[in-house]
C-alpha cells in the first residue's frame, strides 16, 4: 500500500524545509568558523518528503560537507582517489589551500 506523499523542492540553502532533519556539525580538528553557504549543516535537502523525511541531499561545495571552513593559511585536507603506480585506484589525501581568507 502506497503511502500519502507531499514532496518538496529546495533550490538550495536559502529555501525552507531544506535543512529539515540536518543538525549542525560540530567543530573537528582546526577549522575555523561555520560556513557561510550551510551555517554550519554540510548538506541541504534538494528534494524532502514532508510525511515519510525521506529526502535527496546536496554537500555544500563550499566546505565539503564539513560545515566549518579555515579562515587561514593552514591547508584544508580532503578525501581523494588517485591511480596507483600499478594503475589501480587508491584513497588519499589532498590538502588544499582555504579560499576563504579574510
Amino acid at each position: 500500500m502506497a503511502h500519502e506523499k507531499r514532496i518538496v523542492t529546495c533550490t538550495g540553502p536559502g529555501d525552507p524545509h531544506c535543512f529539515d532533519g540536518i543538525g549542525k556539525l560540530t567543530r573537528r580538528g582546526e577549522l575555523d568558523k561555520l560556513c557561510p553557504v550551510c551555517s554550519g549543516h554540510g548538506e541541504w535537502n534538494v528534494e524532502i518528503d514532508l510525511v515519510s523525511q525521506r529526502a535527496k541531499r546536496r554537500f555544500c561545495p563550499k566546505c565539503d560537507g564539513r560545515g566549518w571552513i579555515e579562515t587561514g593559511d593552514d591547508l584544508v585536507p580532503s578525501p581523494d582517489i588517485v591511480m596507483s603506480d600499478k594503475g589501480y585506484p587508491m584513497w588519499t589525501t589532498r590538502y588544499d589551500p582555504s579560499d576563504d581568507r579574510e
